[in-house]
Formats: C-alpha cells, structure tokens, sequence
C-alpha cells in the first residue's frame, strides 16, 4: 500500500473515493462481478485497522438502534445477541479479508440473522434498513480512520468498493436466511391448516373443544357455516390464493377441497367461479363447520358427475341442485338393477324401437299422463302417441297403472340415461 503525508483525506476527497469506488463496481458489473474486490486492499491495511474494530460495532449498532425503529429495544436475549455477534463478526471477518482473494468463508450467521428476523415478527423492509445504516456508519467510521491515517484516494476507492460489496453479500444472506425461514413457517402453517381440514371433513365430531384448539393453531377463525368446494386434481392452493380470505384448501383422498366460509354470503357464487377460472368444482351444502363431513361427502359424490358432464355445462354446481344423479349414483349395482328390472320389457326391440319408446314414456310421464302435451314435445300426432302408449301398456302390464312401479320405471329411465353418459 501506499501512503502520502500531505494533503490529509478531506471530505470532499472521500466522496471522491465513494464516487470511484461506486464507478469501479458499475464497470465490474459490465464484465461480471468482481467475486473478491476486497482483495486489492493492502494486507497492511488489516493489521491498521483491526484495533477499531470494537468501537465500529458499538457506533453502528447504537445507529441502528437510533435509526431504525424496530431495532429500538434492549439488547437481550436473542435479539442481542445476534445484532451484537452479527456485527462484530462482519467487521471482524471484513478485515480478515483484506488482501485475500476468495469468497466469504461463511455466512450461516447472517443466514442465521435473517432467520432470527422474521421469527421475531420483524419486516424484511427493516432488516434492509439496518443493513443500509449499518453499511453508511462503518464506512463514515472507516473513511474517518483513513483520514487520520492519510490513506492515499486509489486505496480508499478500493476501501469503500470492497467494503459495499461486502456488505451487500451480508445483506443477501440475511434475506436468504429470512426467506428460508418464511418458506418453512409457511410450509408448516399448511400442514396445521390440512391437518384441521381432514378433521373437519372426516366425519361426525366427537370433540368440538380438540377442533377449536386444531383451528387457534392453524389461525383460522372458525365461520358461521361453510361449504366445501371439491376442484379434483386442481391445485387448491393455488385457488385459494383468489378465493375470500379465510378460505381452507387440502389435497386430500380421491380429490382436493377447499372450505369456502359463509358460501350464501352476497356475491360469494361469483367469487368462487372467478377464482376457479373455467375450472370445474362442486360445491357441497352450506351448514355449521359441525358439520362439515356432510358437505364434504356430498360435494365428493358429485364430482365424478360433474367431471364426466353429467350435471351440466355450468363450471361450478350444486350439489344439492343435483340429489336425484347422487342417489342413483351412489349405489351403482343397485341402480343397473333398477335398470335392467323396470326397462326388461323394452330389452327385445330394435335399437330404433327401443329409442322410440323410451321417448315416448319419458314425455309421458314428464307430461303427467297428457297426451296433447306429450304430442308437442315429440312433434307427432295425438294420436300417435295413443297408439304408442297402448303398444307399452301391454309391454309393461299393469306396471304403467301402479304408482310405486311408474316411479320406479321414471327412476330407471333417468338412471339408464345417466349411465348410458356415464358410459
């Protein structure tokens, strides 16, 4: 290194270092980023420099106190610790570098800062903010010293260029630190949120106390009532991110889910299509979290339904606009029975035959009976439809006169359609 006796570093001569140092680092980004700049200081520099190190630390944290108001407090426990470890120990390892090339040995304690930072409810706009003042105090400290010690201006640029770039790598481990321990709180905030979702859904609550204590530790208020939304393989999270706040999402077992708070609240039907984006859900029925299964299961039922088309165009349904397909549903192999007992006489036709009776007995029985009406919905003559009734009434006996077998046969024809779709 090299030292002049006269002039002193003067003010004006240390911005003009800064100044340099600040044009230096834009042309080493130029041609990438100088990995040690600390490495052109002196060695000699170190061993100058190293018995003001304890005084640097107490300037800069007493500034950062003063500076930043989320660091104004007692310097105790782990909060002191860590701001009074950080700092020396950035200083202390700063100078150690001087004259070496090479990255920083370690960072774990600055990772361990910005760990420390978010567990403590601090912002990461405050922990910035401390950089940024603890950086613009040492280097006043440090240019002060190179003033008395007359440090020519090309190793004060070098200083100040070495000393930025050190601190911004600090700064960077301490968002890296924060940011890890941001993932992990959030991580383990869903596992306490799918947790409490499978103890809502899974059936009838023993406990209500143990589901009240799931809900405090997940941060969810429980609602006035609640409707769970099934979206199949989509993933929930992802939606809850545009759904009402308060909104629950869990992958769970054969779909994923989302529990949707006050469902009949004004314009909630509209929010949730929104967020499903042309995606298809169903929504089960609204009731007290109490009863949550409930919804659960229905919603569930209905999804397969509503996956193949089977209850419509819209993207989001009802569940409970659809309790005729859930019972038929729910019980294949009963409803093929049904099926195939009720609509045996119709199994010898013509496929053509066959089609032609089964719309001739579906308008019938939606007309209730009413020739005229059943005329118009087939687009035939009255009399046609006389003619077509009398061929099933002998195909069918006395079926078609006995209330309970004309229902069943109504169930039958609405079942053969949906799992003729289903199909």
């Amino acid at each position: 290194m090299q030292t002049i006796a006269e002039p002193s570093v003067t003010p004006v001569r240390r911005a003009r270092a800064c100044d340099d140092a600040r044009q230096m680092s834009s042309a080493a980004s130029a041609q990438g980023p100088d990995p040690s700049p600390w490495g052109a200081v002196g060695a000699d520099v170190a061993a100058r420099m190293r018995p003001r190190i304890p005084s640097v630390v107490d300037t800069v944290i007493a500034a950062v106190r003063d500076e930043v108001p989320e660091y104004d407090q007692p310097l105790e426990g782990e909060f002191g610790r860590l701001i009074s470890q950080g700092v020396n120990a950035a200083l202390e390892q700063f100078v150690a570098l001087l004259g070496q090339d090479g990255q920083l040995p370690d960072q774990s304690v600055y990772e361990a800062m910005g760990r420390a930072e978010h567990r403590a409810g601090r912002t990461l706009d405050a922990l910035q903010s401390a950089y940024r003042v603890g950086a613009r105090v040492a280097w006043r400290e440090v240019a002060a010293y190179a003033e008395e010690e007359r440090f020519d201006i090309p190793t004060l640029g070098r200083l100040a260029e070495a000393m930025f770039a050190f601190i911004d790598r600090l700064s960077a481990a301490s968002v890296r630190g924060y940011s890890q321990e941001q993932s992990i709180r959030a991580g383990s905030l869903q596992n306490r949120r799918q947790a409490l979702v499978e103890l809502l859904v899974g059936g009838p609550l023993v406990d209500p106390g143990q589901l009240e204590e799931a809900a405090a530790q997940a941060g969810w208020t429980l609602p006035g009532s609640l409707a769970v939304l099934a979206v199949g393989e989509a993933d929930p999270i992802v939606i809850a991110r545009r759904m009402p706040t308060g909104t629950l999402a869990a992958t769970l077992s054969p779909v994923s889910v989302l529990l949707v708070c006050d469902p009949d609240a004004p314009g909630r039907g509209g929010q949730v299509r929104r967020a499903l984006r042309n995606r298809r859900g169903v929504l089960g029925p609204a009731g007290p979290w109490t009863e949550a299964s409930v919804s659960f299961r229905r919603a569930v039922a209905a999804w397969p339904l509503h996956d193949r088309g089977l209850l419509g165009d819209a993207t989001l349904v009802e569940a409970d606009d659809h309790t005729l397909a859930l019972l038929l549903a729910a019980d294949r192999r009963l409803t093929a029975d049904l099926v195939r007992l009720r609509l045996a006489p119709l199994e010898d036709l013509t496929p053509t035959a066959r089609a032609r009776a089964i719309a001739t007995l579906t308008a019938w029985l939606a007309a209730h009976g009413d020739v005229g009406a059943t005329a118009d919905v087939l687009h035939v003559h009255p009399q046609t439809v006389r003619y077509r009734m009398a061929s099933l009434r002998e195909q069918f006996g006395g079926a078609l006169e006995d209330a309970t077998a004309l229902l069943e046969i109504d169930l039958a024809l609405r079942a053969a359609e949906l799992l003729g779709r289903a199909e």
